[in-house]
C-alpha cells in the first residue's frame, strides 16, 4: 500500500514583511479615465474640446471653453463578466483541468463624477474675457471582478508545487514551525506548513510533500504521485476605485487661447481576495500514515489569499486650447509625475481536513503591513477637434504614458531600499510607453438633441506582446431651453483574455505541468448626467 508519511505540526505566529513587484506600480499607475456621460459618449476625445466637466481632467483649460458656470452629477452602473475554463498546460497536450466553464457577473454602481466650475465675466472685449474656477471629483480607474474556475484533476496540485517550491527554495521544517517562523520565512509556506498542506518526510528536514501526495520505492528510489483525482476550484474577487479631486483655475484670452491648470488629488482602494481548494474526490486514495501510527485520509484543503492597498497622491496637471479659426481646435496637457503614498495590508490563511480521526489543522497568518513612497509616471495629450457650425464635432485625441519611469522610494537604508533599487532597474526593463487613442464624434439633427460616438484604444505597457484593450461607445444628449440639461451614454470594453496558473509548474527532477486557466473578460457601463448652466 502507498503511504505517505505525514507530520502535523503547529506553531506560533508572528510578523513579516510582504515584497512588492513591478505589477505593484502598474497596478498603482493605470489610469482609465470616465468622466460624464457627453465624454464618455465620445471616447474622451476631448483634449481640444472641453466645455464640458468630464473634459477638466483630461484638460484643464476646458473649464475655460464653456462662457457659463455649471454644476453635474453623474450617476453610472457597470456589468463586468468574467468567463473562466482551463486550457492544455502546453501545445498538444490532451489533458485540460478546470475543464467546467464557468460566468460570473458582478454589478457595481458609482459616481465616476460630480463637479462644479464658475466662469467670472471680466467684461473685456479682448484680451482676459474669463476667469474659470472649479471643483471635479472624477473617477480615474475602477476594479470590478469576480472569478470562479473548477475541474477535476488527476496530476497535479496546489500543495504538490507548494512543496516542490519549499524543497527547491531549501526551507528547514524545523524553522517552518518555529514560533518565530514568520520573522524569517516566506508566509506563504509557514501557512502551508503549519496547517498541514505540505509537511517533511522521512528523515530530511529541507524535503516537503503535499497532503494529496503519496510516497512510493520505485528501483530503490523514493518517487512522489498524486494519490487520486482531485476536485479543484479557484476563486478571485477585486473591488476599487481610484479618483481624482481637481481643483481647476482657467483663463479665456480673446477667445482663441485658453490655458488651465489643476492641482490632482488621488485616493486608491484597492482589494483582492483569491482562493483555492482542493477536494479528493475518494478520500480512500489519500492514505496518510502519521509517526504516532495513527491513520488517516487526506479529505480537502483551502487556501486564501488577502490583499488591501490604500494610496493617496497629489500632482498638477497643466494644457492649453487653441482655436485658429474655421472650426479647427488644437489642445495639449502635460501631467507630472504623481507623488504617491502607499499603505499595504495582507494576509495569508490554510486548512486541511481529514476523514475517519476527523483530525482537521489551520493555520492564519499575521496581518502585514508596509508603507512607502511611490512616483507614477508623467503623462501627456494631444487632441484635434473641428466643429462644423451647430450641427456636428469631430475630435481625436492621443496619449501617451511612460510606465518605465515609475519609481518604488522608501526612506532609510534598510534592506526594504536596497531592494527597491533593485525593483526600480526591473521596471525600466519591463514597461515602456502605453499609447492611448480616442475618437469621438457628434451630431444635431435637431436643435436640442445630440447623437454621440466614440472609439477607444489602449496599448500595454508591457515589453511583451500584450493586446490593445478597446472600447466603443454610443450615447444621446439633451438641451432643455432653459439651464437644465441630461446626457446618457453606454460603454463597452471589448473581450479581451487573460491566461494564469493557480500554482506553479513542479520543476523538480522533471517538469510537470501545472493547470493554466483562460479568463476572458468584458464590461458594460451605463452612465446619465444630470447638469445644470447658470
Amino acid at each position: 500500500m502507498r503511504k505517505t508519511f505525514f507530520t502535523i505540526l503547529l506553531g506560533i505566529a508572528a510578523l513579516s514583511a510582504q515584497a512588492q513587484t513591478v505589477y505593484d506600480a502598474l497596478l498603482f499607475s493605470e489610469r482609465n479615465y470616465e468622466g460624464t456621460a457627453r465624454s464618455v459618449a465620445m471616447g474622451n476625445a476631448f483634449t481640444a474640446l472641453g466645455g464640458d466637466l468630464g473634459s477638466i481632467g483630461i484638460n484643464p483649460a476646458g473649464s475655460a471653453v464653456a462662457k457659463y458656470s455649471q454644476i453635474s452629477i453623474t450617476p453610472s452602473l457597470t456589468v463586468a463578466s468574467n468567463t473562466t475554463i482551463g486550457v492544455p498546460p502546453y501545445d498538444g497536450a490532451e489533458l485540460q483541468y478546470f475543464e467546467r466553464q464557468f460566468k460570473n457577473t458582478a454589478t457595481h454602481f458609482s459616481i465616476p463624477n460630480i463637479g462644479m466650475t464658475f466662469n467670472w465675466n471680466t467684461g473685456r472685449s479682448s484680451g482676459l474675457k474669463n476667469v474659470s474656477f472649479g471643483f471635479v471629483v472624477n473617477k480615474a480607474n475602477s476594479w470590478n471582478e469576480d472569478v470562479y474556475a473548477a475541474g477535476v484533476n488527476s496530476t497535479t496540485s496546489f500543495m504538490g508545487a507548494m512543496a516542490t517550491e519549499a524543497t527547491q527554495m531549501g526551507l528547514l521544517g524545523s524553522n517552518l514551525n518555529a514560533n518565530n517562523a514568520y520573522d524569517y520565512d516566506p508566509w506563504k509556506y509557514v501557512v502551508g506548513y503549519q496547517s498541514g498542506m505540505i509537511s517533511t518526510f522521512g528523515d530530511y528536514d529541507d524535503q516537503f510533500v503535499g497532503a494529496s501526495e503519496l510516497l512510493f520505492e520505485n528501483m530503490g528510489q523514493t518517487e512522489i504521485s498524486l494519490g487520486g483525482p482531485l476536485d479543484q476550484s479557484y476563486g478571485r474577487q477585486v473591488r476599487g476605485d481610484k479618483n481624482d479631486y481637481l481643483i481647476n483655475l482657467g483663463f479665456n484670452i480673446s477667445d482663441f487661447l485658453f490655458i488651465g491648470a489643476n492641482i490632482g488629488i488621488t485616493s486608491m482602494n484597492y482589494s483582492y481576495d483569491e482562493y483555492f481548494k482542493e477536494t479528493a474526490v475518494d478520500p480512500s486514495n489519500f492514505v496518510i500514515e502519521l509517526q504516532n501510527g495513527q491513520t488517516m485520509y487526506f479529505d480537502s484543503m483551502k487556501y486564501k489569499y488577502s490583499y488591501s492597498v490604500n494610496t493617496s497622491g497629489v500632482y498638477g496637471k497643466f494644457g492649453f486650447i487653441l482655436t485658429p479659426g474655421a472650426g479647427l481646435r488644437i489642445g495639449a496637457a502635460i501631467q507630472t509625475p504623481t507623488a504617491t503614498t502607499v499603505n499595504e495590508f495582507w494576509q495569508m490563511y490554510g486548512e486541511t481536513t481529514y476523514t475517519d480521526n476527523g483530525f482537521n489543522a489551520s493555520a492564519s497568518s499575521p496581518e502585514g503591513e508596509d508603507y512607502y513612497k511611490f512616483s507614477e509616471p508623467w503623462r501627456a495629450n494631444f487632441g484635434l477637434a473641428y466643429t462644423l457650425g451647430k450641427l456636428a464635432v469631430f475630435s481625436v485625441d492621443y496619449e501617451l504614458c511612460n510606465y518605465n519611469s515609475m519609481k518604488f522610494k522608501r526612506n532609510g537604508f534598510d534592506d526594504g531600499r536596497e531592494y527597491f533599487i533593485d525593483l526600480n532597474d526591473e521596471i525600466k526593463t519591463t514597461f515602456g510607453t502605453s499609447h492611448m487613442l480616442r475618437a469621438g464624434v457628434e451630431v444635431k439633427p435637431i436643435d436640442r438633441l445630440a447623437v454621440r460616438a466614440g472609439y477607444g484604444l489602449t496599448t500595454s505597457p508591457e515589453m511583451i506582446d500584450v493586446p490593445a484593450a478597446q472600447n466603443v461607445s454610443f450615447g444621446l444628449g439633451f438641451n432643455s431651453r432653459k439651464a437644465f440639461f441630461a446626457d446618457v451614454a453606454c460603454r463597452y470594453a471589448f473581450a479581451s483574455d487573460e491566461y494564469f496558473m493557480p500554482y506553479s509548474d513542479y520543476m523538480a527532477e522533471y517538469q510537470v505541468y501545472a493547470p493554466e486557466i483562460r479568463n476572458t473578460k468584458d464590461a458594460w457601463k451605463v452612465l446619465l448626467t444630470l447638469g445644470w448652466r447658470f
